[in-house]
């Protein structure tokens, strides 16, 4: 049985002979090539010699072709800030000004759409035997791209602009997806990061009613789905196994097994969820293959697809991501080599403030890293405007855990979830971005 044969068979809720694996292969696969991010997502033959060299090595059962969520905010007027080591992030944002909704719809033959589609043609003939997705940014994030944090102000002070804010993107959103679908996508995936930092009324009253047309337009196109979801939204799992999807991909801020009930209940597939940073980044192979033997033995075979939390850091060794393979091909031989091994901890020293003596409010925005990770993005884009506001009075720290010394301080912080904000040492916000008005309060009562 190919991959793609597997992964549809695993979509349509059968029991399989073992479990499917899906690397999220974003900018890690330049490291296979000798390109940087900003060389794999602008130029079609890197990114297809990485993809090929990706398959060759990883050996999937599917893999994504290109994991960047600014494709269609770069063609609606958001200027993007390019890096070596991570997707481009978004730094302007079109309609911060003014609460309008747009009416172009991004073309064919606009910004990176040619070479993403021209790349999906050319790797669909020499992949035949695995299954591809074809990710698009979800309608949420989209909007924050465009709006920018004021977003989170205009779910309580202005909703109807919201919601057809949303119905714009949702349509943003299906013509992307009418683009891939030519190209022989097999699953079609909203990536909407931000789904996590928003509460489930808002969900129920925002985004039940966009993302239930986005899954029934896909299921009418006759493809798979796939919902993307970062951080914490343990919360909204059951609002997003009712608006349709065939799967949801979490990442490690959720339990898997607690996940895997939610969505057994709904007889939706589950995705996920090797650690990025502990795990996969900064520890070893024995490391990631026991991680995947562990998630393999507990979620059993039938309704789930083993994945990384998300797409890889570019740094991950190449190794880490073959030792999950190797845990998927050959679980038996993965047993004997990890039985009765234990992950050493970090025996880091952390210097923490003297919190107690600042003569400044100290803001830690604890993330996985703002510049790949959109929820992380906007929950330091609203720490960041404080400074507007406060001047020197405040001062805004990002602790990314792609930092080892950073893994031991979400400890000594008592963090669980990413991303989040301490005040003062304090935890204020853990997976929810405050609008503005609740982060200044929050500030002020500090100073």
């Amino acid at each position: 049985m190919t991959g793609r044969e597997l992964i549809r068979k695993a979509l349509n809720n059968e029991e399989l002979k073992r479990v499917p694996w899906v690397p999220y292969t974003g900018v890690q696969i330049g490291q296979l090539t000798g390109y940087n991010a900003a060389e794999l997502l602008q130029d079609g033959d890197k990114l297809f010699e990485s993809l090929v060299e990706a398959e060759k090595q990883y050996s999937p059962d599917g893999m994504p072709v290109i994991f960047d969520l600014q494709i269609e905010a770069e063609i609606l007027g958001c200027n993007l800030k390019w890096a070596e080591d991570s997707p481009p992030t978004v730094s302007s944002h079109p309609l911060a000004d003014e609460a309008v909704v747009p009416t172009k719809i991004p073309r064919k033959d606009e910004g990176r759409i040619p070479m993403a589609l021209d790349v999906m043609n050319r790797f669909r003939t020499v992949a035949p035997d695995i299954a591809l997705y074809g990710l698009i940014c979800g309608p949420f994030t989209l909007a924050s791209h465009l709006r920018s944090t004021n977003i989170f102000m205009d779910i309580y002070d202005n909703p109807e602009y919201v919601s057809n804010l949303l119905e714009y993107c949702t349509d943003v959103f299906l013509t992307m997806a009418d683009y891939y679908i030519e190209t022989g996508m097999d699953i079609i995936a909203p990536v909407d990061p931000l789904i996590s930092q928003i509460s489930p009324d808002a969900f129920e009253q925002f985004m039940f009613k966009p993302y239930k047309r986005l899954f029934d337009g896909l299921r009418e196109r006759g493809v798979h789905s796939s919902f993307f979801v970062c951080g914490d939204a343990t919360k909204n799992l059951d609002l997003m196994c009712r608006v349709g999807t065939d799967c949801l991909g979490i990442d490690e801020n959720i339990d898997l097994i607690e996940a895997k009930k939610v969505t057994d209940r709904h007889n939706v597939v589950l995705s996920g969820n090797i650690q990025l940073t502990v795990v996969m980044l900064l520890g070893n192979q024995r490391d990631s293959m026991k991680t995947a033997i562990d998630k393999i033995d507990a979620m059993g075979r039938k309704n789930f697809i083993l994945a990384p939390g998300c797409d890889m850091p570019y740094n991950t060794p190449v190794e880490n991501v073959i030792g999950v393979t190797q845990a998927v091909q050959n679980p038996n031989a993965a047993r004997k080599l990890v039985e009765g091994y234990v992950k050493e901890d970090l025996d880091i020293e952390v210097e923490m403030p003297d919190y107690e003596n600042l003569d400044h409010t100290l803001v830690e925005v604890l993330t996985i890293d703002s510049s790949t990770c959109a929820a992380c993005s906007y929950m330091k884009a609203a720490a960041d405007d404080m400074v507007s506001e406060f001047g020197d009075k405040v001062k805004i720290i990002e602790r990314k855990i792609t930092e080892p010394e950073n893994i031991a301080r979400l400890d000594l912080l008592g963090v669980a979830n990413l991303p989040s904000i301490c005040i003062n040492g304090e935890v204020k916000f853990v997976s929810v971005i405050p609008n503005r008005d609740e982060l200044k309060e929050c500030i002020g009562a500090g100073l």
